[in-house]
């Protein structure tokens, strides 16, 4: 069955965008010799895989505008894949994360390089320094993919300003992440647990994934301020219910789907609404038991499945899981309050709706 996010050949048309991209940049780094092909590998090995969500939400709110398809469209929609690519090489780094779609994280790959070279000096402090850049190089041609997809300049100059405060805020947002992990939740009632996660969800995740692109798109399409209002709206609750769904699969998903370890987020220690939902739901020593787990880098097999019967015995798996239904069906009304978006897009987007929240990667 063809999925929604290949309506317009799109995944294969950014795709081919970001090979050329890839291609013409390293033109440009060429004269700086071999030595940092190792960072074109880096992100390349990135960008051949993904779901494309946030490009197709720029392409999709372009045309729901009313915004024809054409190249520049397709090229100006894969700025948002490299973005994510800055920003995945840098959580990585952040959460000390060793795959990434199945593969060697960024900093764990060119962690590796170093060694199989037999070079000098500390093999994982190279590692993070090249991540750091590579993701800094994607940053950089994210602005420049952008400025150049050929887009009328008028119209570019009407989505710029979603579109520095998209990469703004999620910088803002990856902080607070930062923050959130270390401050104690010990203390502090289960309603602010609660929020404290959810307001990382809003500007880590939710508006660069949803939000900001789909209104990018928009915007650059010149839709109306009510159907930009009602956009905004659809973008904040399905890009919330996406990651409520994504921090589901961080601790029950099947890693030959995710990509990454059984468990993972258990052992990183995320403090996520599934968590602090945990936390509500459990007795005095069931709480005890989680907190004494959780973060642990060691966390073998029978402890994973330890924590996870203690999250779903206490009802936490259903809260989100009831949660991510009202935030879909709010999407979904919320683009019933625009009715004149493109008959098209409008389709494509009430499907990116399941999409974004299915109970799988």
């Amino acid at each position: 069955m063809t999925s929604v996010l290949d309506t317009a050949d799109l995944r294969s048309r950014v795709q081919a965008v970001l090979d050329d991209e890839l291609a013409a940049q390293a033109t440009v780094l060429a004269e700086l010799g071999p030595d940092v092909d190792d960072l074109l590998a880096a992100v390349g090995e990135l960008l051949r895989g993904g779901k494309r969500l946030r490009a197709a939400f720029l392409y999709w709110g372009a045309r729901a505008a009313g915004l024809p398809d054409s190249p520049a469209l397709v090229r100006l929609a894969s700025a948002m894949e490299l973005f994510q690519a800055a920003a995945l090489i840098h959580d990585d780094v952040m959460d000390d994360s060793d795959t990434r779609r199945g593969m060697p994280a960024a900093h764990r790959a060119l962690a590796t390089r170093h060694a199989e070279r037999g070079w000098s000096g500390d093999r994982e402090r190279f590692g993070l320094a090249g991540a750091v850049l590579a993701g800094n190089l994607c940053l950089t041609w994210t602005d420049e993919v952008y400025a150049t997809c050929g887009l009328p300049e008028d119209a570019l100059a009407r989505g710029r300003s979603v579109f520095d405060r998209m990469r703004t805020q999620l910088m803002a947002g990856q902080f607070l992440d930062v923050v959130e992990s270390m401050r104690p939740w010990e203390g502090i009632g289960d309603a602010e647990r609660v929020e404290r996660a959810g307001r990382v969800i809003r500007y880590k995740s939710a508006k660069y994934t949803v939000e900001h692109p789909l209104l990018i798109g928009a915007t650059v399409g010149g839709l109306d301020p009510a159907g930009l209002d009602a956009l905004s709206r659809y973008g904040l609750d399905l890009g919330r219910a996406f990651q409520l769904r994504d921090d589901l699969l961080g601790v029950f998903g099947d890693p030959g789907e995710t990509g990454k370890p059984a468990g993972d987020d258990l052992r990183e220690g995320k403090r996520t609404v599934l968590l602090a939902h945990a936390l509500a739901g459990s007795d005095e020593g069931g709480r005890a038991r989680v907190e004494s787990l959780l973060g642990r880098a060691d966390l073998d097999g029978p402890q994973v499945d330890e924590l996870r019967g203690r999250i779903t015995g206490s009802g936490a798996v259903a809260v989100l899981e009831d949660e991510i239904a009202r935030l879909a069906a709010s999407a979904r009304a919320a683009l019933a309050d625009a009715p004149h978006l493109e008959r098209e897009a409008a389709g494509v987007l009430a499907g990116l709706v399941t999409t974004a929240t299915a109970r799988s990667a």
